[in-house]
C-alpha cells in the first residue's frame, strides 16, 4: 500500500496511464484534425478549374509571394518576442529564439486541438522543461494572450463602429457570426482578466478541482498537493503585481500585438498587389480579412478549417476579380496557416532532437 500523502503523479502505474491518455487523446485530436483537414481540402478544390488555377498562380509576384511567407513568419515569431520581452523582466531563463519556438509549437498545437486549447498548455510544457517557474510562465503566457484578444476585440469594435455599413454589405449572411465571434472574443477577456486579478479566486477554484479529482477517486488525498497549489497561487500574485507595476511593458506588448495583428491582415493585401488588381484600397481588404479572422477564432473546429475558407470565397468574391478568386484563398491559406503547420512541426521535431542529443552527452 502506498503511504497516505504519497503524490498521486508520483506513482509509477498512475504516470503509464496518464501518458497513455495523453497519447490517446492527441492520436483523437491528429484524427479528427485530418478529417477536418481533407474535408476542407474537398470543399474548396471540388468543381475547379485546376488549369485555369495554376495559370493564375503562375501571375503571382515573386516578390509578393517572398513576403508574404516573411509576413506569416513574423505573425509567429513577434508572439516569441513578446514570450521573451515579459519573461526576461521577470528573470526568465529562456533566451529569444528559445521563446519564438514556444511560439511556433503553441501556434501548431492551436492549430490542430479544438478552439485552438491545445496550445497555451504545450507551451507551457516546454517553458518549465527550460527551467522557468511555473507561476511565471502562466503569467506571462496568460498577459499575451489576454492582450491578443483584447487588440482583436477593439479591431472588431472599431470595425463596427466607424465600417459598419461595408462591413454588413461584404459579409452578408456572415455577419451574425462575426457578432457572435466579437461577443466571445469579448467574453474571454473578461474572464481572462478577472482571472488575472484575483489570484486568490483562482486558488479557490483550482482548489475545488483538487477535491473534486480526490472525492471521484481520481487524485489520492495529499496535503503536498495543496501546499504546491499556494506556492504557485504566491509566485503568480507576485508575477501579475509586477506586471501590473510595469505599465510600460504591459503597453509595448500592446503595440507590438497591434502590428502582429496587423501583419496577417497585411498579408491578404499583399497576394491582392501580387495579382496586379486594382479597384479595392488597403484598408478594405485588412478590414475583410480582420472579419474573418474574429467571425472564426472561437469556434470549436481545429484551425477553423472549412469555414475559413467558405468565409472567404464569400467575402471575398468582389475583391479577387475574374480567375483569382480561388488562387488568392489557395496561397493566403497556404501560408498563413498550412506553411507555418510545417514550420511548427519541424520546430517541434528540431526541440526533441535537441533535447534526446543534450541528454545523451550528460
Amino acid at each position: 500500500m502506498p503511504a497516505e500523502g504519497k503524490r498521486e503523479e508520483d506513482m509509477p502505474d498512475s504516470g503509464h496511464k496518464k501518458d497513455k491518455a495523453a497519447v490517446r487523446k492527441r492520436l483523437l485530436e491528429g484524427a479528427f484534425f485530418l478529417v477536418v483537414m481533407a474535408l476542407s481540402f474537398y470543399t474548396v478544390f471540388r468543381g475547379q478549374d485546376m488549369e485555369k488555377v495554376r495559370r493564375a498562380l503562375q501571375n503571382l509576384s515573386p516578390l509578393a509571394l517572398g513576403a508574404a511567407l516573411f509576413t506569416a513568419v513574423f505573425f509567429v515569431s513577434a508572439e516569441g518576442i513578446m514570450i521573451w520581452y515579459l519573461l526576461r523582466s521577470m528573470n526568465g531563463k529562456s533566451g529569444l529564439f528559445k521563446c519564438i519556438s514556444y511560439s511556433f509549437i503553441g501556434f501548431f498545437y492551436s492549430g490542430i486541438t479544438p478552439s485552438a486549447t491545445g496550445g497555451q498548455p504545450m507551451q507551457l510544457y516546454y517553458m518549465c522543461k527550460d527551467g522557468n517557474r511555473l507561476s511565471e510562465s502562466s503569467v506571462v503566457l496568460m498577459t499575451v494572450a489576454l492582450i491578443y484578444k483584447f487588440v482583436l476585440v477593439v479591431i472588431g469594435v472599431v470595425m463596427i463602429l466607424f465600417w459598419h455599413g461595408p462591413l454588413k454589405k461584404y459579409l452578408r449572411g456572415y455577419f451574425p457570426l462575426y457578432l457572435l465571434g466579437l461577443a466571445l472574443n469579448l467574453l474571454l477577456v473578461v474572464i481572462l482578466l478577472a482571472v488575472m486579478l484575483a489570484p486568490a479566486g483562482m486558488r479557490g477554484m483550482i482548489s475545488r478541482v483538487e477535491k473534486l479529482l480526490v472525492k471521484c477517486r481520481i487524485f489520492k488525498p495529499s496535503e503536498g498537493r495543496m501546499e504546491k497549489i499556494d506556492q504557485f497561487v504566491d509566485g503568480y500574485r507576485g508575477a501579475v503585481q509586477f506586471l501590473l507595476t510595469n505599465k510600460g511593458k504591459v503597453f509595448h506588448v500592446c503595440l507590438l500585438t497591434l502590428m502582429q495583428r496587423c501583419s496577417v491582415f497585411v498579408l491578404t493585401w499583399i497576394i491582392y498587389c501580387g495579382f496586379s488588381l486594382k479597384g479595392s484600397d488597403m484598408m478594405t481588404v485588412m478590414f475583410l480579412q480582420a472579419s474573418v479572422y474574429i467571425a472564426v477564432d472561437m469556434l470549436p473546429v481545429p484551425g477553423a478549417q472549412g469555414i475559413t475558407e467558405l468565409m472567404y470565397r464569400s467575402i471575398f468574391a468582389g475583391i479577387f476579380t475574374g480567375a483569382t478568386l480561388m488562387p488568392s484563398l489557395y496561397v493566403t491559406r497556404g501560408i498563413s496557416f498550412y506553411f507555418l503547420l510545417v514550420a511548427g512541426v519541424a520546430v517541434i521535431a528540431g526541440n526533441h532532437f535537441y533535447r534526446r542529443r543534450e541528454a545523451g552527452a550528460v
